[in-house]
């Protein structure tokens, strides 16, 4: 750190830099709390994005037994995502890929030569396969609000902790030193006073 200049120029220099660190403060403050909402939500939404999984799971589980159907055709192979649709928001300046929907392959299999249980089967690999690309953008959202987090918090930190305790204390450091330059100037020019008083006075004599 470069050592401070002890004079009145640097003093206002300073002094503004520290009322425009205290004005941009708040604003970081701010946008670390909203982060941390944001955050905590989207916590909250892979939760509930889990549970929809767990019991998308569930429902494909009650075919598991007729799988083993060896005239029955391979469920998961008819079933094939061309597409995860996506757009993006803007959250406290972080571009969040939000969950719009998934395009899946136009099945090649025919009705008539699949149980009667296979299009329900479909569907339910379909709501369960839905579930997992919703949980894989929440989580990108969720990782890309915690980076956005982390790195507001450092300059929180960096304001409250070392830039506006630096410059106050610089500040202080320059009004001391001037302080004692000026009590330094009135002494000196007391002592000239009195100095020029008692030669004035011994030429009168």
């Amino acid at each position: 750190m470069a050592e401070v200049k002890l004079t009145k120029t640097e003093l206002r220099v300073q002094q503004l830099k520290l009322d425009r660190l205290q004005k941009y403060l708040p604003t970081l403050q701010l946008k670390k709390a909203m982060l941390q909402v944001e955050v905590n939500q989207a916590q909250a939404e892979i939760e509930g994005l889990r549970s929809d999984f767990s019991t998308a799971h569930g429902n494909v589980g009650r075919y598991c037994s007729l799988f083993t159907d060896r005239h029955a055709p391979d469920l998961f192979s008819a079933v094939n995502i061309v597409e995860v649709q996506t757009s993006f928001e803007n959250i406290a300046g972080v571009d969040i890929p939000l969950f719009e929907g998934v395009v899946f392959e136009t099945s090649g299999y025919s009705l008539f030569d699949t149980p009667i249980w296979f299009e329900t089967a479909i569907e339910g690999v379909k709501d369960l396969l839905t579930a997992r690309e919703k949980i894989k953008i929440a989580e990108e959202k969720k990782r890309l609000l915690e980076k956005e987090l982390r790195e507001v918090s450092i300059r929180v930190n960096l304001f409250e902790k070392i830039l506006i305790p630096r410059a106050q204390q610089n500040i202080k450091k320059i009004k001391i030193f001037l302080g004692d330059q000026q009590l330094a100037a009135v002494s000196q020019a007391k002592v000239a006073k009195k100095k020029i008083q008692m030669r004035n006075e011994g030429k009168g004599r």
